[in-house]
């Protein structure tokens, strides 16, 4: 039997279809709500805007997090696991609606939800673009009207009971993140899994360079960060180099040395890519510069150096071999 009853926030009206199971779930910043829902207009036909069975996937939102759209958030924290209800919403709620559509719809379609959008909020973005390249949400755009918001809950996570991605975490979750994310890179190398090692170095990363960018550049807090980021760096080119990425690696330890031009490890790594695609000259430059950067390393320089002349040697050999009778005017008969 339907229940329609009034929330306690101005401009929505709640019905229940089907009831829920226990308790109302207790949220909390970070928790991660699981759902399905169907948008459809106010309208005689109660036509359907988005349906997120259609795409097979649930929707998913991390409490706390800026969703654009801030009403879903009530509407979902009056609803318990199992339940479907059918909320309508006034147009002071549903204004941001047609950009949060549009940047679900380029998900579902496999695109960046935020192609061409330039570093604006969300409500200069709507004034920026006229159209959001869907007509129906360019009408939306243009006439904010009541929508109807029919939802089915499926599960709440507590913030510890799943795996967040690095944008939904706090400034301490990131930093607690980090070493944790470091051992399980060392581990997997250790078994020689370089592949998955290399993404774990790479996450790391991630959560100290979002943390660093409200650092200002070279003062203390930015510095202490920096030094945690090197040896991860340093780490994801080394799992490149076995993965033969070298490229990649020349790409990292250049980026890295414009910052750092003291670091005889990326010197050494960026030297070994360098060989590795044949560029003879570059390669020997940082060898010789390993060496003279940390002498303790001279040995392993001059192996690599032998190794670099002989392979350069064997390969002008079979350069001279293949070519050597490219020019030469054919026999008669």
């Amino acid at each position: 039997m339907e229940e329609t009853y009034l929330l306690n926030v101005e401009g929505v009206k709640k019905k229940i279809l089907h009831g829920g199971q226990g308790e109302l779930p207790k949220l909390q910043d970070g928790s991660k709500i699981t759902f399905h829902f169907q948008t459809l207009k106010d309208d005689f036909e109660r036509t359907v805007i988005d349906d997120s069975r259609e795409a097979g996937i649930p929707m998913e939102i991390i409490m706390g997090k800026m969703f654009k759209l801030e009403i879903w958030e009530t509407l979902l924290s009056s609803m318990r696991i199992g339940e479907v209800a059918e909320f309508w919403c006034d147009a002071i709620h549903t204004g941001m609606y047609a950009l949060v559509s549009r940047g679900m719809r380029r998900i579902a379609e496999g695109r960046d939800p935020l192609e061409g959008q330039k570093h604006r909020c969300g409500m200069g973005n709507m004034f920026d673009y006229h159209s959001t390249g869907y007509d129906d949400l360019d009408e939306l755009q243009r006439t904010p009207q009541p929508l109807i918001f029919i939802m089915e809950l499926f599960r709440v996570e507590e913030p510890s009971a799943y795996k967040r991605d690095t944008w939904a975490m706090s400034k301490e979750e990131k930093l607690a993140a980090v070493p944790v994310l470091h051992s399980e890179g060392n581990r997997l190398v250790l078994r020689k899994e370089f592949g998955q090692a290399a993404a774990k170095y790479q996450e790391a990363v991630i959560c100290l360079r979002n943390l660093q960018a409200k650092e200002k550049p070279w003062e203390d807090g930015w510095l202490k960060l920096e030094s945690l980021v090197t040896p991860l760096v340093l780490n994801y080119c080394q799992c490149q180099l076995e993965l033969g990425e070298y490229y990649e690696v020349l790409e990292h330890t250049t980026e890295l040395l414009q910052k750092h031009n003291d670091n005889a490890k990326a010197y050494f790594k960026r030297a070994k890519a360098h060989a590795a695609v044949w560029n003879e000259r570059e390669a020997r430059e940082d060898f010789l510069r390993v060496a003279h950067l940390d002498p303790s390393m001279a040995a392993a320089v001059k192996k690599e150096l032998k190794q670099l002349g002989e392979r350069m040697r064997k390969k002008h050999v079979e350069d001279r071999k293949r070519y050597q009778g490219l020019f030469q005017p054919p026999r008669g008969p």
